[in-house]
C-alpha cells in the first residue's frame, strides 16, 4: 500500500479535531483541560499520537476497525497524566506506548 487509505486518514484526522479541540473522550476528560498538559512539550503530544497509532487496527482493506478503542486508551493516558489518582485500566503494555523511529 503507498498510501493511507481514505479510512485511516478521516480517523488521524478527526482525532487530531478532538485532541486539539478539547472534545477527546468527553466521557472521560470532561473534567479536564488537557491541552495545556499535552501540547506543553512535543513528548506528550508525541506520546499520544504514538498510542493512537499503536492501538489503531486496519483491516486489509484499508478500513479503520477500532478508532472508539484507540481513542479512549489516549484518553486514559491523557487522564493518567492530568489526575495522579486515576489508574488506567487495564494497563499499558509496552507495545501500547512504545515511540517508533
Amino acid at each position: 500500500m503507498e498510501h493511507l487509505s481514505v479510512d485511516v486518514r478521516a480517523s488521524l484526522r478527526l482525532f487530531a479535531f478532538y485532541l486539539a479541540n478539547g472534545t477527546l473522550a468527553l466521557d472521560l476528560l470532561d473534567e479536564f483541560d488537557y491541552r495545556p498538559t499535552i501540547f506543553h512539550s512535543g513528548s506528550s503530544l508525541e506520546q499520544v499520537f504514538a498510542i493512537y497509532s499503536n492501538v489503531l487496527q486496519v483491516g486489509e482493506d484499508g478500513a479503520v476497525l477500532n478508532d472508539a478503542d484507540a481513542q479512549y486508551r489516549v484518553a486514559q493516558w491523557i487522564r493518567a497524566c492530568c489526575d495522579p489518582s486515576y489508574r488506567v485500566e487495564p494497563p499499558f503494555e509496552a507495545w501500547e506506548t512504545e515511540l517508533h523511529l
